[in-house]
Parts: C-alpha cells; structure tokens; sequence
C-alpha cells in the first residue's frame, strides 16, 4: 500500500514539473515574440522620451506603452507607433500633447548633424477649427534650441483637413526674436508637397481645395535634415512624388527689420500681434538639439484667444481613450530612423533635457 502511494505520489510530481515547464516555454516564447521600439529602430540611447500624458520616460530602451508608444508589425515590417491625443497632461509650458524623443545633448549651428527617418501619418485630428492654421495637423520632427527663447528654427507638419483624401506636408521657420520679449516671434512656412501651414479655411467649418499633390494618410514619406558650416539642408522622398530640396541658413537672419517680414507672415501673424524682428545672427550662439515623433497640433483651446495655435477641438475634458475613439488625436508610425552628430560639435555646456 505505501509502495502504491509513493507510486502515485511520484507520478503526481512528475506531471506538475511538466506542466511547469510547459508553461514556462510558453512564456518564454511570447517573450522572444515581443517587439519593443528600440528594437525597431536601436538608437534610443540618443534620446529621451516624452509620452501624451506629460511623463518624462527618459531612454526608452526596452519601453513601452499600450497608449502612447510601442512597435507593431504590419506586412512582414516593423514600425515605431506613437500616439498623442488632442488633450491630456502636457510637458513644460506646452499647450500641445505629444509623444516624442527629444535629443540628449546639443551642438552649435555650425556642427555637422544629421537626422534622417520614414515614416507615415496614421491619423490626425478629426476636429478643429478650419480658420486656424494649426488645426488637423502633426510636427513630426523639430531642430529645437536649448537656450534663450528655446525657440524652434525646423518643425516638418503634416496636416490634412478631415473631408479631404490628401494632407499637406511643409516645414516651419521659426525667427529667433530679437530682444528679451518673444511675443512677437513667428514662424514661416516652405510647402514640401501640397500647401503651407497658412493655407486655412474661410470659417470654422469650411475647408481651402484639396492639394492635388499631397500625401494621404498612411502613405510613407522620408526626410533628412542635415546641419553643416551653419546651414540646414532638408530633403523630403516619397514614391510617386517630386523630390524636394531645401537649405536655409541658422547663422544669419533674413528677417532683421520689419520690412523682412514676408506677406505670408503679415497675413497670419501680424493680425494677433506677433510681428517681431529676428537677431542677426539667429541660432548661431545658442545650442540645438533634434525631437522627432507625434507632437500633436491640434488642441481645445479657444480659436478666440489665438487663431494661430488654438484649435478648438474636441478633447472630452481631456479623456483619451475618448479621444481615441472620435478620431482627435494623431498617430504617426516609424518604419526607421538615424541620428548622426560629429563628436567635437557637442556643445562644451552640455545640456540636457529638464525633468519639468
């Protein structure tokens, strides 16, 4: 009788050891099955990463989250997913949500520097105001300055209006302002395909003609910015479209007196009173450094205050999974994406991005 039972108790173990390794290889598959970001795209540890809720992640090596930023796999490729909604917790002084990395340490204008990626827009606001240039639109990737205004002289947009089929892609110049008041600061938009970031409605609800050369939703695209001697070069790919160049200089301003100011800017930004000069020397005396991401656009804020910057979008008191649901928020996907700085052009004040 005893030789039965340690028979069966014996055998008892054997099968609970079985199963114990069976589901342990099961873990340890979905495991190995994981695709985190920086396996997609191996350079986080360039980077901080800021999240749609306001939280500093830091590096984001092996990170990620549900809501804001992940890898997923479409087609046999992988992509870097990030999210932001049109309202929630913001970083700094921002009135914008975003989910983007911004870059550890900074260079001078006049290093050699270099950011490159291909990407996708997956969704941009579903609501806003038509009449306010910022609406329906996603920065997806920024020259930054570290110092004094903390100004930005490269924003790369995309936007398109919700009853059109293509959106819009164009970078934004911002000056440096002259001067200890940055009231007065505006940007200055280059249209890359389609129109430039002035091009709006003529009320709340009525969108300007469809671009006919623009880029849609989910349809990839390619930039790289690249610094050298002071000046930036950009130049933006897509299948089935023109190729396009540009350079524009980060160390000498051409936008010194008020007769500078393009008629672009005057029509935008003159009327809510922001008509500043830019300082002669622009970015030259101050460090730089790149984000890149879903820095979204389009917020709740009323169109009344600024007709610029202040959407008026829906943003359900702030609820995301709301947000998500209606359409108001944006999704960018990267496929890849390199960031290049030559050692000696760090910065001797080496800056880094504030917990704030």
């Amino acid at each position: 009788m005893n030789m039965k039972r340690t028979l069966l108790l014996s055998l008892l173990i054997i099968w609970v050891c079985s199963c114990d390794k069976k589901e342990n290889k099961t873990t340890q598959k979905e495991v190995e099955k994981k695709v985190f970001a920086s396996d997609v795209i191996p350079y986080f540890n360039e980077w901080n990463l800021i999240l749609g809720d306001g939280a500093n992640v830091g590096n984001a090596t092996n990170f990620e989250n549900d809501t804001f930023f992940y890898g997923v796999e479409e087609d046999s490729a992988n992509w870097v997913v990030y999210k932001a909604p049109n309202a929630g917790n913001t970083h700094g002084t921002s009135n914008n949500t975003r989910t983007e990395l911004a870059q550890n340490k900074k260079w001078s204008a006049l290093a050699d520097a270099k950011l490159d990626a291909t990407l996708k827009v997956i969704n941009v606001s579903a609501t806003g105001d038509a009449r306010v240039a910022a609406s329906h639109s996603v920065v997806v990737g920024q020259i930054h300055s570290a110092e004094g205004h903390e100004n930005e002289p490269l924003k790369i947009f995309y936007k398109k209006f919700p009853n059109h089929t293509k959106g819009s892609v164009f970078w934004n110049y911002e000056i440096n302002t002259a001067g200890d008041d940055n009231s007065g600061r505006w940007d200055y938009s280059t249209a890359v395909w389609g129109n430039d970031f002035s091009v709006v409605g003529t009320d709340a609800h009525s969108s300007p003609d469809e671009p006919q050369d623009g880029i849609a939703l989910g349809e990839e695209f390619s930039y790289v910015v690249e610094m050298k001697d002071g000046i930036m070069h950009l130049t933006f790919k897509s299948d089935g479209h023109e190729t396009k160049t540009f350079t524009k200089s980060l160390i000498t301003s051409s936008f010194t007196s008020k007769n500078d100011i393009p008629k672009q800017t005057r029509d935008l930004f003159v009327p809510i009173g922001q008509d500043g000069i830019e300082r002669v020397n622009a970015y030259a005396d101050e460090g730089l450094f790149f984000k890149q991401g879903c820095y979204n656009q389009t917020n709740g804020k009323d169109p009344s205050v600024n007709k610029v910057w202040c959407s008026g979008a829906q943003t359900y008191g702030g609820n995301v999974q709301k947000q998500y649901q209606d359409g108001n928020y944006a999704e960018v996907w990267f496929k890849s994406a390199s960031i290049k700085i030559s050692e000696e052009a760090v910065s001797n004040k080496e800056y880094f991005i504030k917990n704030d």
